[in-house]
C-alpha cells in the first residue's frame, strides 16, 4: 500500500483532493445523541373534519440516521473508518437505525440498546414538498446505569483512534461519568466538539468546536438581534470564544452565511452558495463530517473549512436527511472547472445582481499556484461587497508577464481551483495584458488589488474612479511568492534547468505550497 502524501500545505481544492482524503482512511469514533429521521410525503386535498387541519394521503416513507448518527454516515461517505457510541432503545425506531448504520458499514458495537428507552425520532410530514409537521419523541430519559457502562468502555474504544467526534444535543447521555472519562482520554487524537453548549467540554481542550452563531453568543453572554452582522460581530470576538471554549479553535456555522473561522493566528471565511429552498436537514453534520476528515488527513485547518463547506452546499440542495460521498465532492470540484464565464454571461449575471442592490468586487490575477497569501486575500476581497468576481490572466497573458515557463497550471485547472472556493461567486479570464477593458465593462464597486503600493500606482485607478467605483489595496505579506513556490517546486523534481518541463506537468497535488504574494 502506497504512503499517503503529505498535504499539511495544500490551501487549493481540486477534484483528485476527495479521494486523497479517502486514501487517508482515519479511524475516527463518533460519539454522541443517536437519533433516526423520518421524512413522510404525501399529498393533501381536503381538511378533516375534526379540525381545521389538512390530511395528508401519505405515499412515501423514508429514513435516514439523525443527529449524531448522521455525522457518523457523513464521516463513512467520505472515507473514514468510523465507529460510533450512542444510545437507542429496544423499539422498532432502535432496530431500524441500527439496520441503516450497519449497512453503511459503520462498527455500532458500542451503540446500545437500554431496555425501557425510547428511540430519538424526528418525523416530518411534508405535502407538496412543504413540511407541515414535524413529531419529536424519545431521546429525553438516559438511565444513569448506560452512562456508567459506555464510560467504563471508552478506554478500549477509543484505542488507535485518529480522532473523535463529541455530538453533544442535550440529552444528557454524556454529561457525568461519560464526560469525565473523555476528558481523562483526551489528548494524542484529534478532537471536534459538536455540542449545544461547548463551555460543558472545556475539559477536554478540544482542537476544534463548532457552535452555531446563537451557541457563540451564549458563550459570551451576547444577545443576536434580527440584524446583528453575526459574522462580523462574534469574528471580533475570536480570543473571548476560543477561551470560553477552551479550544484551539472556533468554527462559527451561520447557515445561508457560511462560516467563521476563529484560531491565535486570526480569522477565516467560507461563504454558503446560493441554494433554492428544500427540505433539506443536516447540513452541519455534513460540515462537521468534512472538516474532520480533511483534519485527520493534516490538511490545513482554513483549507478544510473550504472544502467542508463545498461538501454543506451539497447536501442542502438536496430534499431530506443526506450524506455528501466522496464522489460527490469530486463531481462537484470537476464542475466547478467549467464554470469560467464568458464576457456577456458575465455582465448579465452582474447586471442582475446590481439590480437586486449588490456591491461589485473585482479582482484579477494570474492565481498559478495557490498559496495561503491567495486566500487570504480573497477572503479580504469577498468581505469588501456582496459579489465577488476574480478575472484571471489567459495562458498567453501569463507568459508575456511571467515569461517562458509559465504558467504552470493552464486557465481551466486554475479556474477550477479559483471556483472551488466558497468566497469567489464568479470567474472570468481575459486576455489583455490590463484588465481595463473588463472594468469598463462590468464599472465594478471596487475593485480589490494585493501589493505593497498605493492607488496612485495602478494604472486602472483611473478607469476604475471615472466609472464610479473605488480602489482598495489589501493586505500584503512579502515573505514568499509564487515564483519563489515555483522554483523550489521544480528543484524538488528536479527540473531547475528545465522550466519548459515543468510547465508541461501541470500542478494539481500537495506540491502547491503555502507562500503570501502572487
Amino acid at each position: 500500500m502506497s504512503t499517503p502524501q503529505d498535504l499539511s500545505r495544500l490551501r487549493s481544492l481540486a477534484p483528485w483532493l476527495p479521494g486523497r482524503l479517502a486514501g487517508h482512511a482515519p479511524r475516527i469514533a463518533v460519539i454522541g445523541d443517536v437519533m433516526l429521521d423520518g421524512w413522510f410525503s404525501g399529498t393533501t386535498d381536503r381538511f378533516c373534519r375534526e379540525a381545521p387541519a389538512p390530511v395528508v394521503d401519505l405515499v412515501r416513507r423514508d429514513y435516514a440516521p439523525g443527529g449524531a448518527a448522521n455525522t457518523a454516515m457523513n464521516l463513512q461517505a467520505l472515507g473514514a473508518r468510523v465507529q460510533l457510541a450512542g444510545l437507542v432503545g429496544e423499539d422498532s425506531a432502535g432496530e431500524r437505525l441500527r439496520r441503516l448504520l450497519g449497512a453503511a458499514g459503520i462498527d455500532v458495537g458500542l451503540l446500545a440498546s437500554q431496555p425501557g428507552a425510547r428511540t430519538a425520532t424526528k418525523y416530518r410530514i411534508l405535502a407538496s414538498d412543504q413540511v407541515l409537521l414535524r413529531l419529536d419523541d424519545g431521546g429525553k430519559t438516559v438511565p444513569p446505569d448506560a452512562q456508567d457502562r459506555l464510560a467504563a468502555a471508552l478506554p478500549a474504544w477509543l484505542a488507535d483512534t485518529d480522532a473523535v467526534v463529541v455530538c453533544d444535543y442535550g440529552s444528557g447521555l454524556l454529561h457525568g461519568p461519560v464526560r469525565d472519562a473523555l476528558a481523562a482520554l483526551a489528548g494524542g487524537r484529534l478532537t471536534v466538539v459538536d455540542a449545544h453548549d461547548p463551555a460543558l467540554w472545556k475539559a477536554l481542550a478540544p482542537d476544534v468546536v463548532t457552535p452555531n452563531a446563537q451557541e457563540a453568543a451564549s458563550l459570551l453572554g451576547l444577545r443576536l438581534g434580527p440584524d446583528s452582522d453575526r459574522a462580523e460581530l462574534l469574528g471580533s470576538r475570536g480570543p473571548d470564544l476560543l477561551r470560553a471554549a477552551g479550544a484551539r479553535a472556533v468554527v462559527v456555522t451561520l447557515d445561508r452565511e457560511g462560516t467563521v473561522l476563529l484560531t491565535e493566528g486570526g480569522s477565516h471565511r467560507t461563504w454558503a452558495r446560493p441554494a433554492t429552498e428544500k427540505q433539506a436537514s443536516g447540513a452541519g453534520d455534513t460540515f462537521v463530517a468534512c472538516l474532520t476528515v480533511a483534519r485527520a488527513a493534516g490538511l490545513p485547518l482554513s483549507t478544510a473549512a473550504d472544502l467542508a463547506q463545498n461538501a454543506a452546499d451539497i447536501v442542502v440542495r438536496r430534499a431530506g436527511t443526506s450524506v455528501c460521498t466522496t464522489l460527490d465532492l469530486e463531481l462537484h470540484l470537476t464542475a466547478l472547472a467549467d464554470t469560467a464565464l464568458s464576457p456577456s454571461e458575465l455582465a448579465s449575471r452582474i447586471a442582475a445582481d446590481r439590480a437586486a442592490g449588490k456591491r461589485i468586487v473585482l479582482t484579477n490575477g494570474c492565481f498559478d499556484v495557490l498559496h495561503r497569501g491567495h486566500t487570504r486575500y480573497l477572503n479580504q476581497a469577498k468581505a469588501l461587497g456582496d459579489v465577488l468576481v476574480v478575472a484571471l490572466n489567459g495562458d498567453a497573458s501569463v507568459t508575456r508577464l511571467k515569461g517562458p515557463g509559465r504558467p504552470i497550471n493552464p486557465v481551466h485547472d486554475r479556474a477550477g481551483v479559483i471556483a472551488a472556493l466558497s468566497c469567489v461567486d464568479y470567474v472570468t479570464v481575459f486576455d489583455t495584458d490590463t484588465p481595463i477593458p473588463l472594468i469598463e465593462a462590468l464599472r465594478p464597486d471596487i475593485y480589490a488589488k494585493g501589493g505593497d503600493y498605493s492607488p496612485e500606482m495602478l494604472q486602472e485607478t483611473p478607469v476604475v474612479r471615472a466609472c464610479g467605483g473605488t480602489v482598495r489595496i489589501l493586505d500584503y505579506v512579502p515573505d514568499h511568492s509564487t515564483s519563489a513556490v515555483v522554483q523550489r517546486i521544480r528543484a524538488a523534481q528536479g527540473q531547475e534547468g528545465n522550466p519548459g518541463a515543468a510547465a508541461r506537468r501541470p500542478l494539481s497535488g500537495p506540491e502547491e505550497e503555502a507562500g503570501t504574494r502572487r
